[in-house]
């Protein structure tokens, strides 16, 4: 498939409502880039044939397009526009640190060896650069568009020459105190040889003379944001903002006092970000670590940006001294250099120009009144549902009252993520300095957080906990807490198993599920998986309700999806629904293909990536591909097997990655407690009935809006409907409470 030669078809108007309910008109993109060729010929490929299955890169950029579509839906408000911009911004300098660099990796290794859907390294890459140009083009029209809508709103983005004079002295005063000092330019002469330009950082190319000299001279300064100076730079409170490169552009006569400035170009490095060092050769993991980040730092360069305005002769010396293409790896840029820097703007205080607050309510079974571990024992087991219940009210609480319960007696996790306001270390501490035993399983290589998490593994360790980093050769991806606790009747294990990390941020923008019990079948095999982290032994290790990868996880999938089949044949009730970020593992995507054509049901809630393709005559004419795009971030993992009328239902931390079922330890939990059950088939349905934030894939990869099918009815999202359920539960315990209390105090009275 040559990428660069499909057409994107224009917006087109839709009426349709608002989010919250109004007519308000919309535009949609719709069809979306395909990512696949048409399937030629009557009758289906065979389950080999690598035009069954989408490419990875392809997919997961065509999730950026959906992500893109929210901030050009004029349905959201302007500063959730903006969000949405930066956050596709975001995602593709990710995808140029960890993909595009590992494919490079890959040519540069020689390897030629084309995945399961065709493609040879140096294909993908050829592709993804095709596809970008086209998700460049959007972001840079989108840019523009917003701009003016800012400005309509009160909220101006200028050029530093749009200014009044009083607001360029006043800029220029901020300039001179809070910025100026930290500015160093770098001469490139034979004298000073070409500076380190480090990853992601914004750089002025400034070619200067001397009066009346025609030999010109050339000089490095980056433009030094982070640390507290903003890219964007106020010039009034919340109302316009300046570019602080512009600034310094147009101050340069402090930098090169009595210098004539011939030119003042912008350039920006994406490094590669993948740079892990051999596990097994390695005596010290964290040393190790740091290491890593350090060659990360220095880390090849794979994509260089270019302002539009710089000349070609210094855009082929830039590229020919940092080792690129000047054709293939040097991008130009109009004005949308590093525009993750608007989730500055997205910030400011207008709650006018912003979706409503979201407050998540409290688990309404999680009564505060009462001992968290006498709730779970009595329930057995309790079903959160992030981000409209309460991370610190559930598993932050359920972390601290272990932490301060005289009965408790060991408190064990896995941290892969976490942040500096989310109190799940200060409870950890908490709970050794109040002589628990306290053992952390801590993810040194949990990418882009690797620095931080040496930091909180260095700080409990000084306190005395236990802290080990995993199986040698295995990420420990998994999201556990175990607590035993010393009960009237014994030792007792209560657990969390969650989708989402710990982590108190994400908690509020993610939409996650994590299961609270008691279980003690559960707590029995959580023991032996921290048994084999924290030493890395591989016995045969009995589970009687986990499925752990990299050991059983991935054949257990393949099981239960041929089980489908055979209940069909049976004539029993069959039925697969899996929701979850990725479907990249070919082996599942095969056995999913295997019970479409054999007749099998199958509905899949998949965020990004996705390799099989629904739709297909003769093949996957059962299989609907539904991908969510809303407020909040899709981030759970949840499996259903009808199961012949016997349904199961599994939560966890695993995508169908093969490198989260082979080279992860990921965990998913068989949730067996019945009314639990029925909360995810309501949650499921909500999802696969969703027309306001659903996407439904067709056979050559697109993405149509749900929203825009002729004659639907606007509804709410299912996002929408899940803050309203979760408020309902709020109200109606609420009720009851009362209706409790006043019938205590009649008999009381009486």
């Amino acid at each position: 498939m040559d990428a660069s030669k499909k057409e994107n078809s224009k917006p087109i108007p839709l009426a349709g409502n608002a989010r919250s309910g109004s007519g308000s008109k919309r535009a949609m993109i719709l069809p979306e880039f395909p990512v696949g060729d048409p399937i030629e010929g009557v009758a289906p490929p065979s389950l080999g044939s690598s035009e069954l299955y989408l490419n990875r890169e392809l997919t997961w950029l065509a999730f950026c397009w959906r992500v893109l579509a929210e901030a050009e839906d004029p349905r959201n408000p302007l500063l959730e526009r903006v969000k949405f911009l930066a956050i596709v911004s975001g995602n593709l300098d990710e995808f140029f640190m960890k993909r595009i660099g590992g494919l490079k990796q890959q040519l540069a290794a020689g390897v030629r060896e084309p995945t399961v859907d065709g493609r040879t390294p140096g294909q993908q890459i050829e592709e993804a650069y095709a596809f970008v140009e086209k998700l460049d083009a959007r972001r840079s029209t989108l840019f523009e568009q917003l701009r003016r809508l800012l400005k309509q709103a009160d909220v101006r983005l200028l050029r530093v020459r749009d200014l009044t004079e009083a607001q360029r002295v006043k800029v220029r005063d901020q300039y001179l105190r809070n910025v100026f000092p930290l500015v160093t330019p770098q001469a490139m002469d034979p004298a000073h040889p070409f500076p380190f330009v480090s990853n992601l950082s914004l750089n002025l190319l400034v070619t200067v003379r001397y009066p009346g000299d025609p030999a010109t001279m050339m000089s490095r300064v980056k433009v030094p944001i982070g640390s507290g100076i903003p890219r964007w730079m106020k010039v009034d409170a919340d109302k316009t903002f300046v570019a602080l490169e512009e600034v310094m552009a147009e101050n340069l006569d402090i930098l090169f006092p009595g210098m004539e400035v011939v030119a003042c170009e912008l350039f920006r490095v994406t490094r590669n970000a993948n740079t892990e060092l051999d596990e097994e050769e390695a005596d010290d993991l964290l040393a190790m670590i740091e290491t890593e980040l350090r060659d990360r730092r220095f880390a090849p360069i794979v994509r260089l940006e270019v302002g539009s305005e710089m000349s070609l002769d210094r855009r082929a010396m830039l590229a020919s001294k940092l080792g690129l293409d000047a054709d293939a790896e040097v991008r130009a840029v109009a004005r949308c250099f590093a525009l993750i820097d608007l989730l500055e703007i997205a910030s400011i205080d207008r709650p006018d120009l912003r979706d409503p607050p979201h407050r998540p309510i409290d688990n309404v079974q999680l009564a505060p009144e009462r001992n968290i571990f006498h709730v779970l024992r009595e329930a057995g087991g309790i079903l959160l549902q992030h981000p409209y219940e309460s991370f610190s009210t559930s598993v932050e609480r359920f972390l601290l009252e272990a932490a301060r319960d005289s009965k408790v007696r060991a408190i064990k996790m896995t941290l892969y993520r976490t942040s500096a306001e989310t109190k799940v270390i200060d409870h950890l501490l908490e709970a050794a300095r109040n002589g628990k035993q306290v053992a952390v399983v801590v993810e040194l290589k949990a990418r882009f957080d690797e620095g931080a998490n040496i930091v909180w593994a260095s700080r409990l360790e000084e306190m005395g906990i236990h802290v080990t980093y995993g199986v040698v050769g295995l990420k420990t991806h998994c999201k556990t807490i175990l607590v035993v606790r010393q009960d009237h009747d014994g030792l007792r294990r209560y657990a969390h198993i969650g989708t989402g990390n710990y982590h108190s941020g994400t908690a509020r923008v993610y939409s996650d599920l994590g299961l609270l019990t008691s279980d003690e079948e559960i707590g029995a095999d959580l023991t032996e998986l921290f048994n084999y982290l924290t030493t890395g032994y591989k016995p045969r290790r009995k589970y009687k309700h986990l499925l752990v990868a990299p050991v059983s996880l991935k054949t257990a999938l393949i099981e239960k999806i041929e089980r489908e089949v055979e209940h069909l044949e049976e004539h029993r009730f069959a039925h697969i629904q899996m929701k979850m970020n990725a479907l990249e593992d070919a082996d599942i995507t095969r056995a999913l293909y295997r019970a479409a054509r054999a007749g099998v049901r199958i509905d899949l809630l998949i965020r990004d990536t996705c390799r099989l393709r629904p739709q297909i005559v003769g093949l996957t004419e059962n299989v609907r591909v539904v991908s969510i795009v809303g407020q909040f971030l899709e981030h759970a993992r949840l499996y259903y097997f009808a199961n012949g009328n016997q349904p199961e239902y599994l939560i966890g931390s695993a995508d169908c990655m093969k490198r989260n079922l082979e080279s992860r330890v990921e965990v998913l939990v068989p949730v067996l407690e019945e009314s639990i059950q029925l909360e995810l088939r309501s949650y499921l349905d909500l999802q696969l009935a969703d027309r306001e934030d659903g996407w439904e894939m067709m056979a050559d990869g697109r993405y149509e809006r749900l929203s825009a099918a002729k004659g639907a009815v606007r509804k709410l999202s299912s996002q929408a409907k899940m803050i309203e359920l979760a408020e309902k539960r709020r109200k109606t315990a609420g009720r009851l409470k009362k209706r409790k209390t006043k019938g205590i105090a009649r008999r009381t009275l009486s």
